[in-house]
């Protein structure tokens, strides 16, 4: 076989197992690994399912009492931070083990967590969020590259669709509890999750380190000079300049500025402009439930009437950790670029639909969705990746794997809530209706950021869902654009994909029966 030959050979589908049995072919490896994703997960998705809250809470609530737009700063460097670092560091899994590195990874995941606990400024979250995004882009090739040596190209669709199940627990546990910190004080959310982070060091006792003899041995060759180690970023510049490597991470950059809008924006339109009362009336009855309980378990409001932002999110954790394996035997079925181009313009209709009303019955239908298109293209990019990785270079390329989202976050982070601030803002809109109301413009500006809508619920003497409709006919189209513009990203997104897998069906035209179902 050809060097050319061998580069793609990885892109070709292979034949996959029954549920039942790659289930089987599993080993406890695999499962530790998992668990200490779902405990890392679950402590990141307590922090980042109530960021965007905790950013635009008002300074008299114990929040930053920013706007939408500053705060879009702090996301922009929290993804490119935790985007780009493991370009790097995923070679240093591969060279120097991927278990010292999950323990660093963890040290410096709790330096961030306990820096938003102690400095609640925007300066401290800012800070905090560095440590964050730097322990969790350390964290990933490590986990990642032991997923792909721990399973084979037979196993490997119900593998990663497994591996993301047991994520999205710990994702849909993180904002239950965020829910529960918040309303006693945002900083009991960081301690928690600092607490909650620790547990994976007990679990990297049972971690055993798979491919780790051949590592050692490379290492040793190296060191009496029998093998020519070149530099980390030189060998990595090497292996990103590779067409097929590059084309296929700067592609799948949408999907990931759209992925990050839903947590990035859709916690703000959800707490501005949808009526989850509708809801709660429908499920649990009129007058809501007293219930503790289910107050926990839905995130509701204290009065047991609305359901939190957090909650409503929570149905993507929800809906992934109890199908992602269902979602993943069919997408086995499918060749990967198929399965992600459904998945991504599934997503893409979800976000179209956000904007579309206040009811929060199409809230969850949209939130549903996109967990669907989600769970069939999200695990599958990483699963393709792994897959076309040359043996000792899983967890760089998994680290590569990071390049999308680094694009497409970054961009979001900024993009996404300047978006919102300049065209849905209920803060802003409050304040301008204030002073066409009659309101001094001076006594508006003297409001406290976050808290305009409140006065003008004041102002006006209505019931604050009754002012939320006035605002939302006033500003409908405005505020539905922030979704388009997201969802018309998605569209490009997919036909790139699309485009992408014809030239690698191309490609296997002349190869063998079985090797001609392209990736």
């Amino acid at each position: 076989m050809t060097e050319k030959e061998n580069s793609f050979a990885g892109l070709a589908d292979v034949k996959q197992l029954t549920l039942g049995a790659a289930v089987a072919s599993l080993g406890y490896v695999f499962w530790v690994v998992g668990g200490m994703e779902m405990i890392e997960r679950l402590a990141f998705y307590g922090v980042k399912a109530v960021a965007t809250l905790y950013a635009t809470d008002p300074v008299s609530a114990g929040g930053l009492g920013t706007t939408m737009a500053r705060f879009g700063t702090i996301l922009m460097w929290w993804a490119l931070v935790q985007s780009l670092v493991p370009v790097f560091t995923g070679g240093l899994s591969d060279r120097y083990g991927y278990k010292p590195t999950i323990f660093v990874s963890t040290v410096v995941k709790i330096l961030g967590y306990l820096t938003m606990a102690f400095f609640p400024t925007f300066g401290g979250f800012f800070v905090g969020a560095a440590l964050l995004a730097t322990g969790t882009a350390i964290f990933k090739p490590g986990i990642q590259g032991t997923l792909v040596k721990v399973t084979n190209r037979k196993n490997s669709s119900i593998a990663w669709g497994i591996f993301y199940q047991t994520v999205n627990i710990g994702g849909f546990l993180g904002p239950l509890l965020a829910g529960a910190m918040r309303k006693m004080a945002w900083q009991n959310v960081f301690f928690a999750c600092a607490a909650i982070i620790s547990i994976n060091f007990f679990l990297l006792f049972l971690y055993k380190e798979p491919g780790k003899e051949e590592r050692l041995e490379r290492a040793r060759l190296a060191k009496l000079g029998k093998v020519r180690r070149e530099s980390l970023a030189v060998e990595s510049l090497r292996e990103l300049a590779k067409f097929h490597v590059w084309t296929y991470l700067l592609i799948f950059s949408g999907f990931w500025f759209m992925f990050n809008a839903l947590f990035d924006v859709l916690p703000n339109h959800i707490q501005d402009w949808v009526d989850t009362r509708a809801i709660v009336n429908d499920v649990v009855g009129p007058g809501g439930t007293d219930s503790a309980f289910v107050k926990f378990f839905v995130v509701m409001s204290k009065d047991g009437k609305e359901i939190l932002p957090e909650g409503m999110l929570n149905l993507n954790a929800a809906l992934i950790m109890t199908t992602c394996f269902l979602f993943a035997a069919l997408s086995a079925k499918m060749r990967a670029t198929t399965s992600m181009v459904i998945g991504t313009l599934l997503a893409t209709v979800a976000l179209f639909l956000s904007g579309y009303s206040t009811l929060g019955w199409l809230s969850i239908a949209a939130i549903l969705i996109f967990s669907v298109g989600e769970m069939l293209s999200s695990p599958k990019f990483s699963e393709f990746i792994g897959n076309f990785a040359p043996s000792d270079k899983k967890a760089m390329y998994l680290g590569f794997s990071q390049i999308p989202l680094a694009i497409g976050w970054t961009l979001e982070g900024k993009i996404g809530p300047w978006l919102y601030d300049e065209l849905a803002s209920k803060e802003r809109f409050a304040r301008e209706m204030l002073a066409a109301k009659g309101m001094a413009l001076d006594a508006v500006s003297k409001i406290p950021q976050g808290e305009a809508f409140q006065r003008l619920v004041d102002f006006l003497g209505q019931e604050k869902w009754e002012v939320t409709k006035l605002l939302y006919q006033s500003h409908a189209q405005t505020v539905n654009m922030v979704w388009y513009i997201m969802g018309l990203i998605g569209v490009v997104s997919a036909l790139g994909i699309y485009a992408y897998g014809k030239w690698i069906v191309s490609l296997h035209r002349p190869a063998s029966v079985t090797e001609r179902k392209a990736a």
